[in-house]
């Protein structure tokens, strides 16, 4: 099944690039100074968002369409799995993105540091949801 198959290439994507920024690139930023840290965390963030996003929803479609063509529910859980960031993002991370956002990345905020802290616990978040999403989309396509 193609869709099951690029579901689930998919959502691998999606969790390993929210693997990568758990393990490699959060604990490198939070190394750096509070001035740098926030400098490097805002272009990140903007972009990684795009990506992080439109990869879920493409893999939610392709979860879907397994599901909707195979009756398979392995697909389904692995499409509600894989666009459950969005909502977790909207919800409970978006309050510290709009302060860290706001924040002038050219003056020291020291409370920059702590609440890129709590994005990267938050994130964790992501990471579980991206897992288990490509797990469900293996499991169906075993």
């Amino acid at each position: 099944m193609l869709a099951g198959l690029l579901a689930l290439t998919v959502a691998a994507v999606f969790a390993g690039a929210a693997i990568y920024v758990s393990v490699a690139e959060q604990p490198a930023r939070l190394r750096l100074d509070d001035k740098a840290l926030l400098q490097e965390w805002q272009p990140s963030y903007k972009r990684g968002a795009a990506m992080q996003a439109s990869i879920a929803v493409i893999a939610c479609i392709l979860g879907l369409v397994a599901w909707w063509l195979t009756g398979n529910l392995a697909y389904l859980v692995g499409a509600l799995l894989i666009i459950l960031p969005w909502p977790w993002t909207l919800l409970v991370m978006m309050p510290a993105n709009r302060l860290l956002e706001a924040m002038d990345a050219n003056t020291i905020n020291p409370e920059a540091r702590t609440l890129i802290a709590k994005w990267g616990n938050l994130h964790m978040v992501r990471v579980g949801l991206g897992v288990l999403a490509t797990l469900a989309f293996l499991w169906a396509s075993a």
